[in-house]
């Protein structure tokens, strides 16, 4: 006989803290193909309404051969929400505290991007422990787009 169903134990992977993460360990984000029906959506929201992003003509006299991505177009492709990342710290995540990015090539509509996010740095402090992954976009051409890091404060299994 199987034991009666308990929503708190239907998760997508088992919760890991602090001291359960490497140096190196990777974690891909779903590759993503930049559409047009993106940038308005992203115009809409933000309000940023340059015609780099959705005047081709305009574009094009300013040497692009297509329509720009704006840059936090570029940057929220590396949300860690959108992969693996936060069901692995549901039990263990106190915030997520800094963030920071270059951009590196231009990235254009049309363009398929790959997102990772990579452990760079761990911090232990006393029952906590700051967790730094390195995020990187590479577009279909193997190119690295963006890179930045993000930071995230994390209880330790055993705080005490």
């Amino acid at each position: 006989m199987t034991e009666p169903f308990n929503p708190e134990n239907h998760r997508l992977a088992p919760s890991r803290y602090f001291e359960d993460f490497k140096l190196g360990e990777v974690f891909c984000i779903p590759s993503r193909t930049v559409t047009e029906a993106q940038f308005l959506a992203f115009q809409a929201a933000s309000g940023d309404n340059h015609p780099i992003h959705y005047d081709r003509e305009y574009c094009r006299r300013h040497g692009h051969p297509e329509l720009l991505a704006h840059g936090y177009q570029v940057l929220i492709q590396s949300a860690a929400g959108a992969g693996l990342f936060p069901f692995l710290v549901e039990d263990s995540l106190m915030g997520f505290i800094e963030q920071s990015s270059r951009f590196l090539k231009p990235v254009y509509a049309g363009d398929t991007l790959y997102p990772q996010l990579a452990v760079s740095e761990l911090k232990p402090q006393r029952t906590t422990g700051v967790l730094t992954l390195r995020s990187m976009i590479h577009n279909q051409k193997r190119e690295l787009v963006m890179e930045g890091t993000q930071r995230y404060l994390l209880k330790k299994r055993n705080a005490g």
